[in-house]
């Protein structure tokens, strides 16, 4: 039997664990053409959240256009990767895909190609001619243009949004400003997975982004969601697990999607039909994940100054929710003043290692997490 519990990449259909809010949310966001800053921490399903809800959109009311903004490195490659994304929603035969993309998309020399598995692909040229401004102004316009020529409600996902900041300067924002907040009849969701730097583009002043639009965090899947789900996925493969059990993994994972579906893969492998599930099997199925990552994180801890070792310590063995810059947490684990911990937690911000959760910090990786508890804290 296939093991019930994905992770690792989009999640759909059964394997889809609640978010009934949240996928509401959206889908009200993208029928009143709202502008929306969606975040997280990484991995914690905003792909496969936005996903599932251009699952439940109407195909005969609804263009919808999902961009991954993480394999660009600068404006050229945003234009053409938008230019592609916004073509392919529009058409999915190869004839009507060429057509389609070539007056709205004609400066960038667009070209169709079939894969090994018959689909076609769009790809776009950059020539001799080619003017950053005009053509930002063109394949940003095009959204709106297909909203009025269509009669339909456009919806544009940005994934990964955060990565314009690596581009070297605002270009991008000035010009998403200046169009979008024009195009009333388009929804526009900017997906982010470094919380701190997409609250930095629409919360800090300086910034083009500034109040663009409204902001949607995504938090862990409470306890009590998971019950039903875990339960359910166990039983029907002949397993039983107990909710005690249930809400062990979740301490243990601090309800994170992926690190909670990850955990649950591990200890369905362990556990044989018509056998209910044990702490002592949850344990070996612990200890089975962090063996595999142990080479990684041995080197990832070896990377770190001695002191973002400390704050990281301190992290791992605190509640949720600690004050890192206070007098008691500084003095307790050595960091010698709070400034230091402050430049730790910037150095650790920076090699995505940690994130910001209101007034404190998480370790990202909750399995990292437990790794330094069982390795460096006595």
């Amino acid at each position: 039997m296939k093991n019930p519990f994905q992770y690792g990449g989009v999640v759909t259909g059964d394997a889809f664990c609640n978010r009934v809010q949240e996928l509401n949310d959206l889908m009200r966001a993208m029928e009143n053409s709202d502008k929306l800053f969606v975040y997280s921490e990484r991995r914690f399903g905003k792909t496969s959240l936005i996903r599932q809800t251009f699952e439940k959109l109407p195909q005969q009311e609804f263009v919808k256009a999902y961009v991954d903004l993480w394999p660009t490195d600068a404006e050229t490659s945003f234009v053409t990767t938008v230019a592609k994304s916004i073509a392919e929603s529009m058409s999915t035969t190869t004839d009507k895909l060429l057509e389609t993309a070539k007056t709205p998309f004609s400066r960038l020399s667009p070209t169709v190609t079939v894969d090994d598995e018959g689909k076609p692909r769009m790809t776009f040229g950059i020539n001799k001619d080619f003017d950053l401004e005009i053509e930002l102004e063109q394949v940003l316009s095009v959204p709106a243009k297909l909203a009025d020529k269509s009669k339909k409600n456009v919806v544009v996902v940005f994934d990964e949004f955060q990565q314009i900041l690596e581009y070297g300067n605002d270009t991008v924002e000035r010009r998403l400003r200046s169009i979008i907040q024009n195009q009333i009849d388009v929804s526009y969701i900017f997906l982010g997975s470094r919380k701190h730097l997409i609250q930095k583009m629409f919360l800090d002043k300086s910034r083009p982004l500034y109040r663009a639009g409204g902001h949607y965090p995504i938090g862990p899947i409470a306890v009590k969601h998971w019950f039903p789900f875990l339960k359910k996925k166990f039983l029907d493969s002949d397993r039983l697990i107990q909710d005690t059990q249930i809400q062990k993994i979740c301490e243990l994972t601090e309800g994170h999607p992926f690190y909670t579906q990850h955990l649950r893969h591990a200890l369905w492998e362990l556990c044989e039909p018509a056998t209910p599930v044990t702490e002592e099997m949850i344990n070996s199925a612990l200890d089975i994940l962090l063996e595999r990552e142990s080479y990684a994180y041995t080197n990832l801890w070896e990377s770190l100054a001695k002191n973002q070792r400390r704050f990281l310590k301190g992290l791992a063995s605190e509640p949720v929710g600690v004050k890192p810059f206070a007098a008691d947490f500084v003095s307790r684990f050595e960091l010698g003043s709070a400034s230091n911990a402050q430049r730790a937690a910037e150095a650790l911000l920076e090699k995505d290692v940690i994130d910001r959760e209101n007034a404190s910090f998480v370790i990202v990786d909750r399995f990292f997490r437990i790794w330094i508890q069982k390795t460096h804290l006595v």
